[in-house]
C-alpha cells in the first residue's frame, strides 16, 4: 500500500477527516474536540433525577409531618377522628378522619391501644420485620460499598491519568503536549500564497512530492529527511513556508512552540514530548513543527553548574525521538529558529535534522513578489508602482512589507479614499522605518536650521561620491522613533558585496550631517548620536571581521553572533536611514 493511498483512506474514512473542498482545493481546519453524545447529558439529567427522589424528596416530605404528643392522639382517638394508623418500632404515624393531615408521636407501652383504635374505626398496622440472611447483610452493609468506591476511584484515577499525558507523569495536564493538530490547513495556505522565498520553497517542494510520490524515491534507495531546519531572520515567513508544506502535502499536522515544552517541573518537558511524538506516530504519514526550537534545543552545559536540568531532559528526550532506535517512519519534522548558532550540535548533525533550510531577508524582485501578493487582500489603485515600492523597502522582512500594505490601506482610509495610492504605500514605508509622523513636537527655528543642514550634509556628501545610493528624500519631520529627520537612500538593484570604497563612503556619509553642523554653526549637537554609532560599527567590522585594515591585514579579530538578529545574514549591517 503506497503513502499516497494510505494518505486518500485516511482522509475520506477517518473519522477525525473533515472534507471542506472549493474548486480542486482542499483545505485544512484545526482539529475541534469532539462533542458529547447526547446520552451523556441523559445520564446527567437521570443522576440529578435519582438525587432528587432520595435526598430531596424525603425531606420534603418530613417537613410536611406535624409532630404532636401522646395525649394529643388519645383525645383525637376517643373523639374517633382518626383515620389510618401505622404503628412503628419507634413512632406512631397517624391522620385525622379527613386524610387532610399527617401526624407522628412517640412510642409508649399502652396495652389498651389496640382495642380504643377499633373502637374509634381507624385503619391500623405494624411494621413488618422481616429477618434477612447474615451473609447478604454483610454483603450489602460492608462489601458493596467498597466495590462501589473501587470502581469509582478507578474510573477517576484512570481519567485524571489520561488527562496528565499517561502513568509516567503527573496530574494537572503537565505532561500532555497539547499540541495544535490541524488534519487541513485552517487558512489553506500553499505555495503560491508564498513569495521571496524560492530557493526555500524549491527545497520543501521535495519533501512534498516525496509524501505523494514515495516510490519515485525509493526505486533509487532514496530515503526521507527526518528533519528540515529553517533558518532565518525574524519575519521572513519561515512559519508560513511550515503551514504551506501542510497545506501541499494534505496530511496531518502537529504545530507546537518550543516554549510549551518548558515546565517548572523536571520530566514534564520530556513528558510532552513523548506525548507529542506518541500523537505523531498514530497519524503517521505527518509533520510536526516546532516554531523556536532553540528554546529547548540549545548547547548543554558541560558541568551542571549554571545548567538546566529541565530544559537538558527536555533536549535528550527529543534526541532519542529523532535518532533513537524507534523508527519513526512517516513522521517529518519541522523547525524554525532565528538562532542556529546556539542549538546543540547533536541535533543539528545529519539523521537529526538532515537539511537545513535559509530563509533569507527578500531581494529586489522578492520584495516586489510579496507586495503583490500582500496587496491583493486590500483594493491598490491602478497606477501603482510596486517595483519602486520595492526598492524604497530595501532591507525589510516580508512580515514588514506586509505591514507596510496594511499601513498604506489604514492612510487611504483616515484621507477618505477607497483604495491606496502609491503616496500612501511610500509614507507607510516612512512609518515602519522611522515611525509616526511627530505632530506635537515643536521646534525651534534654530533647530529646525540645524537639522535642516545636518540632513542637507548627509545629501550633499551622499551626490558627490561615484558608487553612492541616489537621495531619493530628504525630511526634517520628526518621527516617533526619536529622529528629528533622515536622508532616506534608494539602491536601484541588489547589492551583495560591499568594497572598501563603498564602505569608507557609508561612512563619509553617515559622517556627514556632522561636518555641516560643525562647518555652519562651529557648535555640535547630539543629533548625530546614531549616525556615529552606525559609523563606528562599519568601521569596526572593517578592522575585526573584514580584514580592510593595512596594520592587521586579513586577521579576524571577533566572531560575528546571533547573524540574524540585529543584521543581515551576510553581516553587512542595516542601512541607516
Amino acid at each position: 500500500m503506497t503513502v499516497s493511498f494510505q494518505l486518500r483512506f485516511l482522509f475520506y474514512h477517518c473519522p477525525e477527516m473533515e472534507r471542506i473542498q472549493t474548486g480542486r482545493r482542499i483545505f485544512m481546519k484545526e482539529v475541534k474536540r469532539p462533542k458529547k453524545p447526547l446520552l451523556y447529558y441523559y445520564g446527567i439529567v437521570m443522576l440529578v433525577l435519582i438525587l432528587f427522589n432520595l435526598i430531596a424528596m424525603p425531606w420534603i416530605a418530613q417537613r410536611q409531618i406535624q409532630e404532636v404528643d401522646y395525649g394529643t392522639f388519645m383525645t383525637m382517638t376517643e373523639e374517633k377522628n382518626i383515620g389510618r394508623v401505622e404503628i412503628q418500632s419507634n413512632q406512631i404515624l397517624f391522620t385525622d378522619k379527613e386524610e387532610t393531615a399527617v401526624y407522628k408521636t412517640g412510642l409508649i407501652a399502652d396495652l389498651d391501644l389496640v382495642n380504643r383504635l377499633h373502637e374509634a374505626g381507624a385503619e391500623f398496622s405494624g411494621e413488618i420485620v422481616e429477618q434477612t440472611s447474615p451473609l447478604l447483610s454483610f454483603l450489602l452493609s460492608w462489601i458493596l460499598p467498597i466495590v462501589i468506591f473501587f470502581i469509582i476511584g478507578q474510573f477517576l484515577s484512570k481519567k485524571m491519568m489520561n488527562r496528565a499525558g499517561g502513568p509516567n507523569s503527573l496530574m494537572f495536564n503537565m505532561g500532555k503536549s497539547n499540541a495544535k493538530v490541524y488534519v487541513k490547513s485552517s487558512d489553506g495556505i500553499k505555495f503560491s500564497d508564498v513569495a521571496g522565498v524560492d530557493e526555500a520553497e524549491e527545497s520543501l517542494r521535495e519533501i512534498v512530492d516525496y509524501l505523494h510520490n514515495p516510490n519515485k524515491y525509493k526505486e533509487i534507495g532514496a530515503s526521507m529527511p527526518k528533519g528540515i531546519l529553517l533558518v532565518g531572520p525574524p519575519g521572513t515567513g519561515k512559519t508560513m513556508l511550515a503551514k504551506a508544506v501542510a497545506g501541499e502535502a494534505n496530511v496531518p499536522f502537529f504545530s507546537m512552540s518550543g516554549s510549551e515544552f518548558v515546565e517548572m517541573f523536571v520530566g514534564m518537558g520530556a513528558s510532552k514530548v513523548r506525548d507529542l511524538f506518541k500523537q505523531a506516530k498514530e497519524k503517521a504519514p505527518c509533520i510536526v513543527f516546532i516554531d523556536e526550537i532553540d528554546a529547548i534545543g540549545q548547547k548543554r552545559s558541560s558541568g551542571n553548574l549554571g545548567g538546566n536540568d529541565e530544559r537538558e531532559q527536555t533536549l535528550n528526550q527529543l534526541l532519542t525521538e529523532m535518532g533513537g532506535f524507534e523508527d519513526n517512519s512517516g513522521v517529518m519534522i519541522l523547525a524554525a529558529t532565528n538562532r542556529p548558532e546556539a542549538l546543540d550540535p547533536a541535533l543539528t548533525r545529519p539523521g537529526r535534522f538532515d537539511r537545513r533550510v535559509p530563509v533569507e531577508l527578500p531581494d529586489l524582485k522578492g520584495r516586489e513578489a510579496i507586495l503583490k501578493v500582500h496587496a491583493k487582500k486590500v483594493k491598490i489603485a491602478p497606477d501603482v508602482d510596486f517595483l519602486k515600492v520595492a526598492r524604497m523597502a530595501s532591507g525589510a522582512s516580508g512580515a514588514e512589507l506586509a505591514n507596510i500594505v496594511n499601513e498604506a490601506a489604514l492612510r487611504a482610509v483616515r484621507a477618505g479614499r477607497k483604495a491606496a495610492t502609491q503616496s500612501d504605500l511610500e509614507e507607510s514605508i516612512e512609518v515602519v522605518i522611522a515611525g509616526y509622523q511627530k505632530k506635537n513636537a515643536i521646534l525651534t527655528d534654530k533647530e529646525k536650521m540645524i537639522v535642516s543642514y545636518h540632513e542637507i550634509g548627509h545629501a550633499v556628501v551622499a551626490a558627490k561620491q561615484n558608487n553612492s545610493a541616489p537621495v531619493q528624500k530628504i525630511t526634517i519631520i520628526p518621527r516617533t522613533s526619536g529622529a528629528l529627520g533622515y536622508t532616506m537612500q534608494v539602491d536601484e538593484g541588489n547589492h551583495y558585496l560591499m568594497s572598501k570604497e563603498e564602505i569608507e563612503n557609508k561612512i563619509a556619509t553617515l559622517t556627514g550631517g556632522r561636518a555641516a553642523e560643525e562647518l555652519v554653526f562651529s557648535d555640535p549637537t547630539t543629533g548625530a548620536s546614531n549616525d556615529i554609532e552606525q559609523a563606528t560599527k562599519l568601521a569596526r567590522a572593517m578592522i575585526t571581521r573584514f580584514g580592510m585594515s593595512k596594520d592587521f591585514d586579513m586577521v579576524a579579530m571577533e566572531n560575528m553572533t546571533g547573524q540574524y538578529l540585529g543584521g543581515d545574514p551576510d553581516g553587512k549591517p542595516r542601512e541607516a536611514g
